[in-house]
């Protein structure tokens, strides 16, 4: 369990970490896409964190995903500049791609739409016995 401290320290980078996000797809003039931080993971020693990014449109985030882990050390620099009279030290970053979105809508899709699982069971990998 995340204790309040790993809490506001996510919170801190999340917040900062969405706008530097945003400004570097500014200033390397990719228009027509949106990164968001759903959620920054701090582990108990404060030595890493984890973000979760949600990247619209969907068919970039790989390529988006390569580029944030390549400008990592001075993505990390810019989130210590703004955090330094919060954090002693900063934290590693990590980028994950937030794709809870999407298993949000396959589920929905599922129950909305023809994929019924209960009608179609070989829609549902089967589960191995052990």
């Amino acid at each position: 369990m995340e204790t309040n401290r790993q809490k506001k320290i996510g919170g801190v980078i999340q917040r900062d970490l969405a706008d530097i996000l945003q400004s570097h797809l500014r200033d390397a003039g990719k228009t027509g896409i949106l990164i968001s931080v759903s959620k920054v993971k701090v582990t108990t020693d404060l030595s890493q964190a984890k973000a979760y990014l949600s990247i619209f449109p969907a068919k970039n985030s790989k390529e988006i995903l390569e580029e944030l882990n390549q400008l990592k050390p001075q993505i990390k620099h810019e989130v210590a500049q703004r955090t330094k009279h919060q954090l002693r030290r900063m934290p590693n970053l990590e980028f994950f791609i937030d794709d809870s979105l999407d298993y949000i809508e396959n589920i929905e899709k599922s129950i909305k739409g023809d994929e019924n699982p209960i009608d179609q069971p070989d829609l549902l990998s089967r589960r191995k016995k052990s």
